[in-house]
């Protein structure tokens, strides 16, 4: 890369490695397709992009975000939790949810088995038999 273009870099991006991971992503989506904000003067993708991060054309932040929201392969969406006086304004709706927890049961029970008599289980079972198909 040019040394001239990173050398002015550091001034927005301290570290280097960032520096790097900034401008590679902003040069991949300039090769597919994204515009440009400087002049490219016949200069290759990342040169731009070191550029444009030197100009602050674009900023740090904003690249640092977009490389993470495009790394992510499961996006959480934060959803606002219900205000509990909008709760009890509607009324109906939180009467009606404590009305259907009044019907179950208070304690639900599960089959329960000792350590012993699981113990007792795992002897008891026979282990498959082998075939000469495997």
């Amino acid at each position: 890369m040019a040394r001239v273009t990173v050398e002015d870099c550091i001034d927005k991006v301290e570290n280097r490695f960032e520096l790097v991971l900034l401008a590679s992503h902003r040069a991949r989506l300039i090769s597919q397709g994204a515009s440009i904000t400087i002049d490219r003067d016949n200069d290759k993708n990342p040169v731009v992009a070191l550029r444009e991060i030197a100009d602050e054309t674009l900023s740090p932040d904003d690249l640092k975000e977009d490389l993470i929201h495009s790394l992510q392969k499961h996006v959480e969406i934060d959803e606002p939790e219900p205000d509990p006086a909008s709760l009890i304004a509607a009324g109906g709706v939180a009467a009606a949810d404590t009305e259907e927890q009044e019907d179950l049961p208070e304690t639900v029970t599960f089959d329960q088995m000792s350590e012993e008599e699981l113990l007792a289980g795992i002897e008891g079972l026979v282990p498959p038999e082998k075939s000469d198909d495997y």
